[in-house]
Formats: C-alpha cells, sequence, structure tokens
C-alpha cells in the first residue's frame, strides 16, 4: 500500500469530495492541499501540467479527477 498520498483539492468541488470520501473509507491517510488557500499547492499543481482538481499524487504516480480504477490501486 501506498503512505503518500497528496490530494490537491479545492471547495465546493464535488470530485474532490468523492475522491476524499474514497479514501477515508477505505482508511488510506493523505494529505490534502487547497488550491485556493495555499498558492505553492495552486502553483505545484500549474508545474505538473494539471488544469482542473483533484490532483492526486502518489510516490508513483499521479492523475486527475476522481478515478475509483486508480484509487483502488492504492490498496492492492
Amino acid at each position: 500500500m501506498t503512505n503518500k498520498v497528496t490530494v490537491y483539492s479545492k471547495p465546493d468541488c464535488m470530485q474532490c469530495n468523492f475522491t476524499k470520501k474514497w479514501l477515508k473509507e477505505r482508511n488510506i491517510p493523505y494529505t490534502e492541499l487547497n488550491i485556493k488557500e495555499d498558492e505553492e499547492a495552486l502553483l505545484k499543481v500549474k508545474e505538473m501540467g494539471f488544469q482542473a482538481v483533484p490532483v492526486i499524487v502518489t510516490e508513483d504516480d499521479s492523475w486527475y479527477g476522481f478515478q475509483p480504477d486508480k484509487l483502488a490501486e492504492l490498496v492492492e
């Protein structure tokens, strides 16, 4: 199981909420960075080439959007 998961999100984002809920329900610890409150987090998302949130970053992968198939890889 990956032990470092970072979720870049923003308030009132349905896909962000679904992603965080999915992780919580499976007791997968994660760090949340709010791109609306954290300028550095916003810049990091842009540097990675993403233009939408949530952006999920693990030790060996990154993607955006609520993707249950990708999230499931975290518990395998």
